[in-house]
């Protein structure tokens, strides 16, 4: 039997963004407190019997979004060709801090992330492994 143990860490980070070709206000620039749920997934425990430290978690996570954090979003390289939407900043975080976790664990991966534009509107991206 496949054992899994899916650890979630949250984060947030302040940034403004725009969306090009809305039809409505946010055409405009403004800011959000945008809040990240990272979610990892671990098959093995070690001899203490954790996947994976929380702590290591949260610190890659501060780490990715700290490349993001008071800038306006439109002007960073991942969002140049594309729009900052929650779905597209969730989509680049997810690959983000699987890279930074892949150096950091091998044996763990994101399985999620979860971001909250504002209280009660969020969105979630994985992949299919």
């Amino acid at each position: 039997m496949k054992r899994n143990y899916e650890l979630s860490v949250r984060g947030e980070f302040c940034a403004a963004h725009r969306l090009e070709g809305y039809p409505g206000n946010c055409k405009n620039t403004h800011g959000h407190n945008w809040g990240v749920t990272a979610y990892v997934l671990c098959q093995e425990l070690d001899g203490l019997g954790m996947g994976l430290d929380f702590r290591d978690i949260k610190l890659l996570l501060r780490e990715a979004l700290a490349t993001l954090d008071h800038s306006c979003l439109n002007d960073l390289p991942p969002f140049c060709q594309q729009n900052p939407t929650a779905e597209n900043i969730a989509r680049h975080l997810f690959e983000d801090l699987g890279q930074r976790l892949a150096r950091r664990a091998p044996t763990a991966r994101v399985s999620r992330i979860r971001i909250a534009e504002t209280p009660g509107a969020e969105v979630t991206y994985w992949e299919e492994p």
